[in-house]
């Protein structure tokens, strides 16, 4: 079994002209990587409950953010040539998508649905799986590398389950 790496894209909400605002990835190993993105001069669809959700104000992003083409490169450098996967494909695909237009380069790792890799034994106990995992880290935001890590670990300790119950 490969640990699967897990990458999460927050957004400045949900739809049309949303736009990435941060992404971090769970490494195969457990190691995280984390970047707040400044918004393009054309990124200007902002949603308060988006805000609130992830608690990062665009003044923060503006102050503290990296360009795109910056963290299109660490993720390129970080994860080229690897599979890497999320929860939510749709909108994560976008927001990779138009994170990497903007840098104007090419993602260098492919980006794939977990849900290709849940087994239907693992489904059961997913969402408990996955409030313990959230409690025993003490996740408190809504933030990309916690959910990325939270992911990681939920699909590690179900599958493992899963096997267990098995043999």
């Amino acid at each position: 079994m490969t640990v699967p790496i897990i990458i999460d894209f927050e957004a400045s909400g949900f739809g049309q002209g949303s736009y990435p605002i941060e992404v971090g990835f769970s490494g195969r190993h457990g190691e995280g990587w984390c970047s707040l993105i400044r918004p393009e001069d054309d990124w200007t669809h902002w949603d308060l409950d988006a805000a609130r959700l992830h608690g990062i104000a665009r003044e923060i992003l503006i102050e503290r953010g990296n360009t795109a083409l910056f963290v299109a490169e660490q993720l390129n450098f970080f994860l080229g040539g690897r599979t890497v996967y999320t929860d939510g494909w749709g909108q994560d695909y976008v927001w990779m998508a138009r994170l990497f237009d903007s840098a104007q380069i090419t993602p260098k790792f492919k980006l794939i649905d977990l849900f290709e890799i849940i087994e239907d034994d693992q489904l059961p106990n997913w969402d408990a799986t996955k409030d313990q995992i959230m409690k025993e880290l003490c996740v408190a935001r809504h933030r990309a590398s916690s959910d990325a890590r939270v992911l990681q670990l939920t699909w590690l300790r179900t599958y493992d389950e899963a096997k267990k119950q098995a043999v």
